[in-house]
């Protein structure tokens, strides 16, 4: 089976985004807003490798100026009036980072123009250096692709011709039918959204073998066994998963859960549904009203909660979520160094500097208290918050909260090291991850965004989940340790609206095929992305998608004996 994969280096976007996620009550008000907090809404492997160089190709003399400029130009060969005014613009990308076992190999050219033309633009190969200030203009090389017809904004050509994998790949824009110029933006342009740029996606031909063996889906008539958590006073868990010895992946029969909440086949299913003000902030309808659509109940419900210590923002596991505990519902607390209502971000060092004692002190007493295993995240995709400070200090708060959970008694909490996933960080993460004894689960937040990023690449679920997936095989981050797609989400396809559905439908088999992945929580908000005619991120936004999800989570795979699904 082939995997479709997808190389990114850089972003669309000069700034990190945000994803959008309703808060609760606090100090009993509603408060009526949203809390920015991170989606990696480029971070799914589906962006772009910036061009290294570029330059214009013209036989007429530069006069005056002299510096870089932030725009290519083309023209046809009579230009202006000047029967030897033609311009090319040459562009420049370096790929090193396409896998040896990479095939399939597509590579689309986007450039942008600020205005429609009636014009032919052919993109071909070129011999020309693009690093050198207005080269002559050189005979073309083999023409690759052609847009008829300039458009506002992004133009895009197929050069899958010349780009067959890692190289210094040269192409030239060469321009007919209009006999005057066009301006593109360059690399010098200092909006760097408006930059050229290079999309390139593969398949790999051959994986390596897994390191953990693919378990068999368990049998529906699997019979749970009897558990035996810690007594509370406040909850009565109903989940009936007894623990195993082993705290990664678990060995035995279907049905057996380890005491760091990994199953011993399949994968937990599970949802983020926020809650708004037009439901009173209800965070447990938010979920029911989702698992009523989908004829089951969710293994495990993702909530983000911050440091404020108060309301059902701070002061968790809150009556919701004690609620859907003792219904049998794992959860995944998903914490923040923010207050929520204020608006304001912590740096780490006030973390680790210990101004944060009694508020960290007061959640570990209650998740001790909660007397069931948890999923505890601290500050996830921190390499997209430049802001509270370097990986260094992200790692000493994230050792600083787990020491204080260990001193506080909150041995229940099951750590879960969520990143974006992203390639661009790749040299980042073994210097983000805080250690083998401080990590239960290593998570990441795989999305196929298709149009909703100014993409057209539509992602396989299996090309969604494994871009990330193998960096970790091949790099050893978190070695052994069980993996969650701690978001995952998809766009639909305007062009073809069952794609949805059957995305939704292949996705069991996208799991079985990355058996690591022991957990997928499905992100069902727009987050930064918006409601348009082309973007809808939601899995219930059409009955098709509803259905499409619905039958995932009927697999086998997903029907966990212990769990929610029961």
């Amino acid at each position: 089976m082939t995997r479709h994969g997808l190389h990114r280096i850089t972003r669309f976007r000069s700034a990190p985004r945000r994803k959008a996620i309703a808060i609760g009550v606090v100090g009993g008000s509603v408060v009526a807003g949203i809390v920015a907090t991170m989606m990696p809404l480029l971070a799914s492997d589906d962006l772009s490798i910036r061009a290294a160089a570029d330059t214009t190709a013209t036989a007429v003399s530069q006069d005056g100026d002299n510096a870089a400029k932030a725009t290519l130009a083309t023209c046809a060969t009579r230009c202006d009036g000047n029967p030897r005014g033609g311009r090319e613009a040459v562009i420049e990308f370096a790929v090193t980072t396409v896998p040896a076992t990479a095939v399939n190999v597509r590579a689309t050219l986007r450039v942008h123009a600020w205005q429609q033309f009636a014009a032919t633009v052919t993109a071909h190969a070129s011999p020309l250096s693009a690093r050198e200030a207005r080269p002559a203009p050189a005979p073309a090389g083999p023409a690759l692709d052609s847009v008829t017809g300039v458009s506002k904004g992004f133009n895009e050509w197929d050069i899958s011709k010349l780009v067959t994998g890692n190289g210094t790949w040269t192409v030239a824009l060469a321009q007919s039918g209009l006999e005057s110029r066009i301006y593109w933006a360059s690399v010098e342009n200092r909006n760097p959204d408006l930059r050229p740029s290079l999309v390139i996606s593969y398949d790999i031909g051959t994986r390596p073998s897994p390191v953990t063996t693919t378990r068999s889906a368990p049998p529906p008539s699997a019979a749970p066994t009897t558990a035996a958590p810690k007594p509370s006073a406040t909850i009565a868990p109903s989940r009936t998963a007894t623990p195993s010895p082993s705290g990664t992946l678990p060995d035995g029969k279907c049905g057996s859960v380890s005491d760091k909440l990994v199953p011993s086949c399949g994968a937990w299913w599970g949802m983020y549904s926020p809650a708004g003000a037009a439901g009173g902030w209800d965070h447990g309808k938010a979920v029911t009203d989702v698992e009523a659509q989908v004829g089951r109940k969710f293994d495990i419900v993702h909530r983000y909660h911050d440091f404020s210590n108060a309301g059902s923002n701070g002061a968790f596991p809150d009556v919701y979520e004690s609620q859907q505990m003792r219904e049998g519902r794992l959860m995944f607390f998903a914490w923040e160094s923010r207050d929520f209502s204020a608006g304001t971000t912590m740096k780490w060092s006030e973390i680790y500097s210990g101004r944060q004692d009694a508020t960290i002190d007061a959640v570990a007493g209650r998740i001790r208290a909660a007397g069931v295993p948890v999923f505890m995240g601290f500050d996830h995709e921190p390499e997209d918050e430049p802001a509270k400070g370097g990986d260094a200090d992200f790692v000493r708060a994230w050792r600083y909260v787990y020491e204080r959970f260990a001193k506080a008694g909150a041995t229940n909490a099951v750590w879960v090291w969520t990143m974006m996933g992203w390639s661009g960080h790749y040299s980042r993460y073994a210097a983000l991850y805080p250690g083998d004894r401080y990590v239960d689960w290593v998570a990441y937040d795989p999305y196929n965004f298709h149009v909703c990023n100014g993409s057209t690449v539509w992602k396989s679920p299996s090309t969604t989940v494994g871009g990330f997936y193998d960096w970790l095989d091949a790099n050893g981050i978190g070695a052994g340790k069980p993996r969650m797609l701690a978001e995952f989400g998809t766009n639909f396809n305007s062009a073809d609206l069952g794609a949805k559905q059957r995305w939704f439908q292949d996705f069991p088999a996208a799991l079985k095929a990355h058996p690591k992945i022991k957990a997928a929580i499905y992100f069902n908000s727009p987050g930064m992305t918006s409601r348009t005619a082309t973007c809808d991120m939601t899995m219930n936004h059409d009955a098709a998608a509803v259905a499409g999800f619905a039958k995932a989570g009927q697999d086998p795979y997903l029907r966990q004996p212990t769990g929610g699904s029961r």
